[in-house]
């Protein structure tokens, strides 16, 4: 998407608070079921040590937050974000699920850190991210700031979804015009689970949600978007193939291989002194290393 057209879908963002996907009730149901369908994909490997101190940037309902806090038992779970409304229902999510060691804040990534309290440089062992930086507008200057939150020698870990990734059978022009643009998800009839879990209820339905402000920017005319839909939807039957890509990184605070500056600017354009890629396309689980 070239830039003009980027500046219509932020504007036409306003009236969502600038998170694309919205506040709305059936946005909140469908983070609940994402969260649910990739606990394992995403999560089998996060954890965190007993007596750690761990921040969780961008927290939104709650539907990672509850993943990362019962595969960290001991840990003080600091989770924050913009949201007020999206913070009482992640406050009432972990509540319900029986965490105890979750605080939740009120708090913008490009605030921080503070000058002292609670979200004051050097707080935390390991800093959390996940499926925020997309919705960025600076993520490079976002990752800067969240570098200065750790302790030296704590880590980083970043997961985000690579749209760039999706296949699926049948094809469909009008399923393309819809989407924006490795732990891998396969989904065909011998995964019904993964049909309905993350075709339907996770891909799909995030993709729906933004129907309002796509069609408010004028991007796509509204028979064409619920063409692509349909379409999407259409590969969730017994016949069909759905893939998609998501990667996860974890860096740390410590013994640099370039200024942490250059490093991160290296990975945002897509290339490292290595040849390996950058810009969001990291293969399956990938580290660096981050300066003090």
């Amino acid at each position: 998407m070239d830039s003009a057209r980027a500046d219509k879908v932020i504007e036409s963002m306003t009236m969502f608070d600038k998170y694309i996907h919205g506040y709305r009730t059936a946005e909140n149901a469908r983070l609940h079921d994402q969260a649910g369908t990739l606990s394992e994909l995403l999560h089998s490997d996060t954890g965190f040590p007993p007596g750690s101190a761990v921040l969780e940037v961008g927290c939104g309902v709650g539907a990672q937050t509850v993943a990362v806090a019962e595969r960290s038992p001991g840990a003080a779970l600091t989770a924050i974000d913009l949201s007020a409304e999206s913070l009482a229902a992640a406050s009432k999510r972990a509540h319900d699920a029986g965490l105890r060691d979750v605080a939740f804040a009120q708090a913008d990534v490009y605030t921080l850190p503070r000058p002292d309290g609670p979200l004051a440089a050097a707080t935390f062992d390991h800093v959390f991210v996940c499926f925020l930086l997309e919705h960025l507008p600076r993520p490079v200057d976002a990752l800067r700031r969240l570098r200065t939150m750790l302790r030296p020698g704590g880590t980083i870990t970043v997961i985000e979804g690579d749209h760039g990734s999706t296949y699926f059978h049948p094809d469909s022009p009008a399923a393309r015009d819809v989407s924006v643009s490795p732990r891998m998800v396969y989904v065909d009839a011998s995964r019904p689970e993964l049909a309905d879990g993350f075709i339907r209820k996770t891909f799909t339905a995030m993709i729906a949600g933004i129907r309002e402000p796509a069609l408010a920017a004028g991007l796509i005319a509204a028979d064409r978007f619920d063409a692509g839909i349909a379409d999407l939807l259409r590969t969730a039957e017994p016949d069909g193939v759905f893939c998609y890509t998501f990667f996860k990184a974890t860096a740390r605070a410590l013994n640099p291989l370039l200024a942490p500056d250059r490093r991160l600017s290296r990975w945002a354009a897509g290339r490292y002194p290595d040849g390996s890629p950058g810009g969001g396309r990291l293969s399956l689980c990938w580290t660096w290393p981050l300066g003090p």
